[in-house]
């Protein structure tokens, strides 16, 4: 069952009066649920376009918004996975792997949270850990090596920030992955798909095209973490929302995304199979755009690109 926000109670007032009417094939029954579904169709159209950014955040962390794993097992065909940083450990907060679309292959890396209470807790709720983020930079230098595009997807509210995590060197990892993802000549395109919360999430969406989903959000802190910080409480999160500037429009006013790539009404929860057809056609469209442009100035542009954004943000 569907989540409701509480933005969305019209919305769940109609649905349950479908539900009542059930099953009846009745004349009378049929044009009231046509009624209704073009009621909701309206009200659904009416609230998506006039959203706030906290409640961007709320949609962002839908427990229903598809995840890496389903943009991986919709979009790409004969997906093998690949695992392990060869050094210390298999970090399941990240997935990665070979496959195909259209039989062109390329690397894929996402942050991964879970679904469930079990997979969640496997996953790490999507905090990546130092062998994960190493894990990373070893299948970008692989795709490097067999010429292979890397596609990454962004949903994450952060590296975890356990003790273990940086005594094994945290801030290194995500350093060098930022570093590996300048450097590596193959194209890289990131898609943020819900969270996409501080270094952890820069570590993989330092790429030559940044997309972002209507829905989602990018920031370098929480609007949680941000209220308990200025406003030493947390009952400032949504104005810590809107001065963070972190929806989609946000981003790509300031320079920091290249694409918003947009959702039904609805959101992403709601129409999935629209929302991976849709990511499936601009991967596509963009590597196009990127195999037109020699690979020595494909890297210096990403370069470029990064600093002119620490310079004017």
């Amino acid at each position: 069952m569907i989540k409701y926000f509480d933005f969305e109670k019209p919305i769940e007032k109609i649905d349950n009066k479908i539900t009542e009417l059930g099953d009846s094939n009745s004349e009378d029954s049929i044009k009231k649920i046509d009624q209704y579904n073009l009621e909701k169709k309206n009200l659904f159209k009416k609230i998506y376009s006039n959203l706030n950014a906290w409640q961007k955040v709320q949609i962002a962390r839908h427990p229903e918004r598809p995840h890496s794993i389903d943009y991986i097992n919709s979009i790409f065909d004969n997906f093998v996975f690949l695992a392990g940083d060869k050094k210390f450990a298999e970090d399941a907060a990240i997935i990665s792997g070979i496959g195909k679309i259209a039989e062109k292959s390329y690397i894929v890396i996402g942050n991964e949270k879970g679904s469930s209470m079990e997979t969640r807790i496997k996953h790490n709720f999507g905090m990546a850990k130092p062998e994960g983020y190493r894990k990373a930079q070893r299948l970008m230098f692989l795709a490097e090596k067999f010429n292979l595009p890397i596609i990454t997807f962004i949903d994450t509210a952060g590296a975890f920030p356990g003790k273990d995590a940086e005594e094994r060197g945290q801030s290194e990892s995500i350093a060098s992955s930022i570093s590996t993802c300048l450097k590596v000549k193959t194209f890289i395109i990131s898609i943020i798909i819900g969270e996409g919360g501080s270094g952890g999430a820069i570590a993989l969406a330092t790429a030559d095209k940044v997309l972002m989903l209507e829905n989602s959000i990018y920031s370098v802190i929480s609007p949680e973490g941000c209220s308990s910080i200025l406003w030493k409480s947390s009952k400032f999160v949504q104005q810590a929302a809107e001065s963070l500037k972190l929806t989609a429009h946000d981003c790509l006013h300031h320079g920091i995304i290249d694409e918003i790539i947009e959702e039904a009404s609805g959101g992403a929860h709601r129409f999935k199979n629209r929302q991976f057809e849709l990511v499936k056609e601009r991967i596509q469209k963009n590597i196009s755009k990127l195999e037109k442009i020699s690979i020595d100035q494909l890297v210096k542009n990403r370069n470029e690109k990064f600093l002119n954004i620490t310079n004017t943000n």
